[in-house]
């Protein structure tokens, strides 16, 4: 998400990086941006916005912390996966405001999918702030209930890792069909890619698509048999949908 905002104007300035046990990925940033990184708690004054990116299970050491950088006109956006709004505002109390968002890793190029929601402690400013946030680092969409985001969690959130796996079995499948293993790996990534470029320059839903690319005794409609079949890929993917759903509900408390 840093690497998003940098790169469309974010001053590195006005940025202060938290991490206790920072990557060598995170330090080359930080470095290179000359973003602060893990400045003293007592140099930092309560700033207008503080992001929670850290794992669910890390929430309750992260707290006290977190508590003391948030003053009483801080906007907390929250990135954990199944942490609601009451379980950040027991975590700290002093957080009036807070979003509950869930980007995906296309963040770092400006391609998340991310979903939001706000309590009711936001104003129509800080929501604003936080809409600005989210949408500089790809397409946001605001949803009225919380009870959405486990959902959202489960699809958008998790989404990336599926179609990388799809890419990994596209690529997999060519070479046991013949091809040398790098050509096949290559033409994978790049029908993938082509596919959701595809899909981002229009407007036709996914399923017009898929049958105008879909000729009647083709092979894409050969290949379309196997994985519309029951059950086929719609019933793997509920299924893949549906478990990450219940783990980010686990993750709530």
């Amino acid at each position: 998400m840093l690497e998003g905002w940098l790169a469309v104007g974010l001053r590195a300035g006005a940025v202060t990086v938290l991490e206790p046990q920072p990557s060598a990925e995170i330090q080359n940033l930080c470095a290179t941006h000359r973003v602060a990184l893990n400045t003293a708690l007592r140099d930092i004054r309560p700033p207008q916005v503080v992001v929670l990116a850290i794992k669910p299970q890390a929430l309750e050491a992260a707290a006290p912390v977190v508590a003391r950088l948030v003053g009483p006109e801080t906007l907390l956006i929250s990135i954990l996966a199944g942490k609601t709004i009451a379980d950040l505002a027991r975590h700290v109390p002093r957080s009036a405001a807070i979003v509950r968002a869930m980007p995906n890793h296309a963040a770092a190029v400006r391609f998340s999918a991310t979903a939001a929601v706000a309590a009711e402690g936001v104003t129509s400013a800080q929501r604003a702030i936080a809409h600005a946030l989210l949408a500089s680092i790809g397409a946001v969409q605001w949803v009225e209930g919380e009870k959405l985001m486990d959902a959202v969690t489960a699809l958008s959130g998790s989404g990336p890792a599926y179609v990388f796996y799809l890419t990994e079995c596209l690529a997999h499948a060519g070479a046991l069909a013949g091809l040398p293993p790098a050509i096949a790996e290559h033409l994978a990534r790049a029908t993938v890619i082509g596919a959701g470029e595809l899909l981002q320059q229009g407007d036709l839903p996914p399923a017009k698509l898929r049958h105008d690319v879909t000729s009647p005794g083709g092979t894409t409609a050969a290949a379309l048999e196997v994985l519309m079949a029951e059950p086929g890929l719609r019933e793997l993917l509920r299924e893949a949908v549906a478990a990450a759903k219940r783990r980010a509900q686990e993750l709530s408390g």
